[in-house]
């Protein structure tokens, strides 16, 4: 194969193979080097055929694929041969990926090694939303929630992602954000870490949505310090479809969405970039 002689960290996010176009973008993506692995974080698709179709190509093609769960796998689509809700659909996809031999948040978190680098924990998170990263002068969900609708801002979430057996989809986050922390705590074992999650581990990244009251729906407060409780080397995250890279308290962050066509089109790089995370590039903007 050609390509680099050095082993690499990549990742991707945000694939929609429900799209044509995009489902062509995915059947390019390919490593430079056998010994690449490969991140998805999340929104590999909406129908679970679509999500076994992607990840058994990919997983076939690099060393390991660690997947992280974004809000469209957990949608329930009232066409998807797939029926299942909230939780049960989450365990059915995890499931899937253990049959492709793909890593999810509910495995052994895998130790990167690469050439020349020191190990470092990839941890896979599912870590949704609790309505926290509410607009300005609201102080609950409910409130948040109508001013959003007022600004015509209303995810499909609110429609198609199913908390069951939780009363809401906050009370889910809540639950996923508890059991992870204390998983980390208890497996890290002083590794520093390359946390990836479908949201954001922090606000700040959701400043430039051109729709603010968007970012209801984009993470929760709960796991603000993380990125410097567990000493991550980067934060891979996707949802916003804003692909860039930032730094938060020293620690950088890899937005790593593919997008919609209508989205991708516009950009001056290619549609379908994978991101480097390990080694990390030599130069990083600011």
């Amino acid at each position: 194969m050609a390509g680099s002689d050095v082993r690499r960290l990549l990742a991707i996010s945000d694939l929609h193979v429900v799209y044509a176009e995009n489902r062509a973008l995915v059947e390019q993506l390919r490593p430079e080097n056998e010994g690449d692995w490969l991140i998805v974080a999340g929104d590999v698709g909406e129908y679970a055929a679509d999500i076994e179709w992607a990840l058994d190509l990919l997983a076939r093609r690099f060393a390991k694929v660690i997947w992280a769960p974004g809000n469209h796998e957990l949608w329930t689509p009232r066409d998807d041969k797939v029926l299942l809700r909230g939780e049960a659909r989450y365990r059915h996809l995890v499931e899937l990926c253990r049959r492709l031999g793909v890593v999810t948040p509910e495995d052994p978190y895998p130790v990167w090694d690469g050439d020349g680098d020191d190990p470092v924990l990839i941890a896979p998170l599912f870590i949704g939303y609790d309505y926290s990263w509410r607009p300005a002068g609201t102080h609950n969900r409910d409130q948040a929630l109508e001013v959003a609708e007022e600004a015509g801002v209303v995810c499909t979430d609110e429609i198609l992602l199913h908390p069951d057996p939780f009363s809401h989809r906050d009370d889910w986050c809540r639950a996923r954000a508890a059991l992870t922390k204390r998983r980390l705590d208890e497996e890290r074992n002083g590794l520093p870490t390359v946390l990836v999650n479908h949201y954001p581990l922090v606000r700040e990244p959701t400043r430039i949505l051109r729709y603010p009251e968007f970012a209801l729906w984009c993470g929760t407060d709960l796991t603000a310090d993380w990125h410097l409780r567990y000493e991550a080397r980067a934060v891979v995250y996707g949802h916003l479809h804003i692909p860039r890279t930032t730094r938060h308290d020293g620690v950088r962050f890899e937005e790593v969405s593919v997008g919609y066509p209508r989205e991708w089109r516009r950009r001056a790089g290619p549609p379908a970039r994978l991101h480097p995370i390990l080694p990390a590039p030599v130069t990083q903007p600011s």
